[in-house]
């Protein structure tokens, strides 16, 4: 056999050794940006190429997805991160586009003695960077029912000295393997790029009707995504320097992000009366205040009858006024000290009497709003409330989530639980409670400290937010560690 022969059977079994070795990593590998990395470098290498341009097809034109040149040190899009390029147009003119569009090989020997395309796009990136693009390869990339998918763009094949020369058209049906291989590629990569806008598209809907009945709970859950989010990257910055063992991959931070804007959707079907209430007693007050008002006229009769004398009158009339005014602040206050219940209760006690009458000041309804410890829920109304979590939980289990996205169901749901065991709705604790859910914890309660837009609290300080936070953090509840990094991140 000649030395030519051994040469070229030697390059073709290289070749295939390469095709192969694509297939196998195609079986293998997760990351469709890697795959495609690589399957440019195996048809930079085998037509011993200077550039690779992989090129997908989208709505407004052909997207620069990955690009390399090896003398100018350019390596674009291998992680996946967008190159700031416009897309190229769908016109014959263009070559890429006309590849694709006639569904042709193309093998050009020289671009600036060519007078068939449109190559100001090339001469342009030439002047700008001082290349010369001269030969050039471009593929169509076609899935299996012949739907154009994009392009595999090859620039400038050297010879053994380095010198640009064609493409050798015996080494197009190499490429055409690979070419086929970044096909698969890109279109898993497309169909999984849909069913994230699909799943987005269904979180963003569900935010929006949220937003339609509440108006303060949209951006709610926004903000919790935002904060959860500020986390996530933080600690990837302190897993960077080695101080933290945890970090959110992309897939990882958008099931944290999709759960966030998932974990109030079961208050779609909570009354408003009970999620927008802003004060303890609500409408409540209003019977109250006409209620005293008739007491005060009740005994304005039985003073004019003879039936009280006008001490025991102003006596009476001024106990009112004190306890409208005590009810009208506590109404309003975010918490109930242990004073101001003892002289609730000793009001409670009080009632109109007159002859067999007797009218109690207030009903059994107003004092139970007006001894709530904390907030303006009653015990009632706080189940009411609670129960948004499980059905959070029932919506989500009727939805479903592909592989990427099947653990954000369980973040959300879990966003009520604290480390003690004294959360809801499943009483989880400790280690069984998982990062997400501890973050999502912080980021909604710090959201629900910090917010402006709330109709049943004023915003806190920052500071003191995070002294309550903290103080939670101690108690048990939260993650303290967690804590500490939202504070660190957030300004």
């Amino acid at each position: 056999m000649r030395e030519n022969d051994k040469g070229e059977n030697m390059n073709y079994q290289e070749n295939i050794t390469k095709i192969l070795d694509t297939g196998i990593a195609l079986s293998k590998e997760k990351n469709r940006t890697k795959l495609l990395d690589m399957i440019i470098d195996s048809s930079m290498e085998i037509t011993n190429c200077d550039g690779g341009t992989l090129y997908i097809l989208k709505e407004d034109g052909l997207h620069f997805h990955v690009m390399k040149t090896i003398s100018m040190n350019v390596d674009k899009g291998k992680n996946g991160e967008v190159i700031d390029l416009p897309p190229v147009p769908m016109k014959e003119e263009n070559i890429c586009a006309y590849t694709l569009l006639h569904k042709k090989t193309l093998n050009i020997k020289d671009v600036y003695t060519s007078t068939e395309f449109d190559f100001s796009g090339p001469r342009r990136y030439d002047q700008m960077t001082g290349y010369h693009t001269q030969s050039m390869l471009t593929i169509p990339l076609l899935n299996q029912e012949d739907e154009a998918v994009g392009v595999l763009q090859l620039i400038n094949a050297l010879d053994e000295k380095g010198e640009v020369i064609a493409f050798d058209t015996s080494l197009e049906h190499v490429i055409l393997s690979l070419a086929s291989q970044a096909t698969i590629a890109v279109s898993n990569i497309k169909y999984l790029e849909e069913i994230k806008d699909q799943m987005w598209s269904f979180t963003e809907a569900m935010a929006e009707a949220i937003d339609n009945r509440t108006p303060y709970n949209a951006n709610h859950v926004r903000n919790v995504a935002v904060y959860a989010g500020k986390i996530a990257d933080y600690m990837n910055e302190l897993h960077a320097q080695g101080k933290e063992e945890d970090y959110f991959d992309e897939n990882r931070k958008e099931q944290l992000l999709l759960s966030a804007l998932l974990h109030d959707l079961g208050k779609m079907v909570i009354p408003t009366k009970v999620m927008n209430k802003a004060t303890r007693l609500e409408d409540k007050l209003t019977d109250i205040e006409k209620r005293f008002e008739l007491f005060v006229l009740k005994y304005k009769v039985a003073l004019l009858e003879g039936n009280i004398t006008e001490e025991v009158y102003q006596d009476k009339v001024s106990r009112l006024e004190e306890i409208l005014e005590l009810v009208q602040k506590v109404n309003n206050s975010g918490f109930l000290p242990d004073e101001t219940e003892e002289m609730l209760r000793k009001a409670f006690e009080l009632s109109y009497k007159c002859e067999e009458t007797e009218i109690p000041y207030f009903t059994e309804e107003e004092k139970e709003a007006l001894l709530i410890k904390r907030g303006t829920l009653t015990e009632k109304e706080r189940v009411i409330m609670e129960s948004h979590v499980d059905v959070t939980e029932k919506i989500l289990s009727k939805v479903h989530f592909n592989a990427n996205f099947s653990d954000a169901p369980r973040f959300a749901v879990e966003h009520h639980e604290c480390l003690n065991g004294m959360g809801y709705p499943k009483k989880i604790k400790g280690e069984d409670l998982c990062l997400e859910s501890r973050i999502l914890a912080v980021a909604d309660i710090c959201d629900a400290l910090l917010a402006t837009d709330r109709p049943y609290k004023k915003p806190l300080p920052r500071e003191k937010a995070f002294d309550i936070l903290y103080d939670m953090a101690n108690n048990g509840r939260i993650d303290g560690k967690i804590v500490q990094y939202l504070d660190a991140c957030l300004v």
